[in-house]
């Protein structure tokens, strides 16, 4: 799974998901991306879930480029616990993912085995995605 391989704060506060994505908002390394059309955190699972289903799709041909990292940590506390006495232990990393940022790119297959390769790994992310291409130029104002 990803994960950083070193953090200056294991502990990390919530923040917030409001609007759009202002940067990774276009298909940059490759041809055709998955762009994600509302906030969400992804897991580090769902992210891996959704690489392998692409690769096996392409049959490792093509490049596959994964525009997005879990770096934020979300701790539980144990179940059954009293409350108090702080808050819980690191469990899993998450991407923050806003609307309209680029989550995978890929090049180097046609486009009909790209969009079948990209709906695969669509169905493994808990949000709505759209395919765009680099000739779409899909910004924040396409979302």
């Amino acid at each position: 799974m990803l994960q950083p391989k070193r953090v200056k704060y294991r502990k990390m506060q919530k923040g917030s998901m409001r609007g759009q994505a202002h940067s990774g908002n276009t298909v940059v390394f490759g041809a055709f991306g998955l762009m994600a059309m509302e906030n969400s955190f992804i897991t580090d699972r769902q992210i891996e879930a959704a690489r392998r289903a692409i690769t096996r799709h392409i049959r490792r041909g093509g490049n596959v480029w994964i525009r997005i990292f879990p770096a934020k940590s979300i701790t539980h506390k144990p179940a059954e616990t009293r409350m108090g006495s702080g808050k819980g232990s690191p469990d899993h990393w998450v991407a923050v993912v806003k609307a309209g940022r680029v989550m995978f790119e890929m090049a180097g297959v046609d486009e009909t085995v790209a969009k079948e390769a990209m709906r695969l790994a669509a169905m493994k992310l808990p949000i709505s995605t759209k395919f765009v291409t680099k000739e779409s130029g899909a910004a924040v104002g396409a979302v």
